[in-house]
This record gives C-alpha cells, sequence and structure tokens, in this order.
C-alpha cells in the first residue's frame, strides 16, 4: 500500500539491531506478537501518542517491498489501516535512518518523510 513505511525506535535499540543484523522490535512489539510501523502520513501523531518527550530516538524509514507477505495493513486507531510485521526485521530494509530529535517544546522535529 505504501512505498515507505517508518518505525521510530531508540537510537541504542536500532544500532544493536544493525549490529545484530535484526529487530525484533520494542517490548510493545514483542507483546503485541508483530512489529508496529506508521506511514508518512501517520508517524507524526504515533510520535505524540507513544514517545511523547522521549529524546534518543531515531526515525527509520523502511523499503515496505523488501518486508513481504509479512506486513500486513490491519485497522488501528480510530480504523486507520496500519502496517504491522509479522516477523523480524532486517535492518537492510531500511532506507534511511535519522535522529528524531525534541524542539524547545518537547515536540519530535521530523524530517521530510516520503509518502
Amino acid at each position: 500500500m505504501h512505498e515507505t513505511i517508518y518505525k521510530i525506535a531508540t537510537e541504542a535499540a536500532w544500532r544493536e539491531a544493525e549490529k545484530a543484523g535484526v529487530f525484533k522490535g520494542a517490548a510493545i512489539d514483542l507483546s503485541d506478537g508483530y512489529i508496529h510501523f506508521s506511514t508518512a502520513g501517520q508517524v507524526e501523531e504515533t510520535a505524540a501518542r507513544h514517545f511523547a518527550g522521549q529524546a534518543d530516538l531515531v526515525l527509520v524509514a523502511i523499503d515496505a517491498d523488501k518486508l513481504g507477505e509479512a506486513l500486513k495493513y490491519e485497522a488501528s486507531r480510530g480504523g486507520a489501516l496500519f502496517p504491522h510485521l509479522y516477523a523480524p526485521l532486517d535492518p537492510t530494509a531500511a532506507r534511511w535512518v535519522k535522529p528524531l530529535p525534541l524542539d524547545a517544546d518537547g515536540t519530535h522535529r521530523f524530517p521530510v518523510l516520503e509518502p
């Protein structure tokens, strides 16, 4: 459905995944049984709801085409379809990884996103 999807992660967790060659997800992902992603139109609200005021984050742009059939779009917040990955993530699927810094007011400052 979308060419690029996004994952917010702590920088430490993402760097560890790069070293290990696999990202199994954050605690919520492990609990839910899939890795949560957002589309370009969803990721800023995801940050505000689930990562408010949290520093030391990165935004990872993922090439959705590299995830195969394990990527499913399922209804979530307000019935919107969110991408969920039912498999570990190979970090080489990342198009880029960028810092997700906080502005003075505590909101995250996003780079330009690809649809």
